[in-house]
């Protein structure tokens, strides 16, 4: 659950994009998992919704630690990869800012740092 101002905003990155709605100092939390707006999907769950839906999930969730799907249930979806990140994710619970982020900026995450599938193929590489 995002716990700072941002907004939707068509990005350079790719596509939609998140934007800070703030300035937000170094160290601030900028997303923490809450079960009541983010999911937590198992494998097994997944399998057994339609395709449609796995698409979605696929697209817009990540593998964490725990081998299950999390999905974010608000705009936190939309925050971009990037190698030179302004957002740490790596406790895989929180989201920090790396520094300090001025109002308009948009958000950004190493998807690497915590995404497992993507570790995974990382290491492959």
């Amino acid at each position: 659950m995002l716990v700072v101002k941002t907004k939707l905003r068509k990005s350079k990155i790719h596509g939609m994009g998140l934007f800070a709605d703030q300035n937000i100092k170094k160290g601030a939390v900028v997303w923490e998992f809450n079960p009541i707006i983010d999911k937590e999907v198992t494998k097994k769950q997944l399998k057994s919704l339609p395709n449609i839906a796995k698409k979605y999930l696929m697209k817009y969730s990540y593998l964490d630690e725990n081998n299950k799907f999390v999905l974010c249930g608000d705009d936190g979806r939309f925050v971009n990869h990037s190698s030179h990140p302004n957002c740490d994710d790596e406790t895989g619970e929180k989201t920090i800012a790396k520094r300090d982020i001025k109002k308009g900026e948009e958000l950004t995450s190493n998807y690497y740092s915590f995404d497992v599938s993507l570790k995974n193929q990382k290491s492959i590489k």
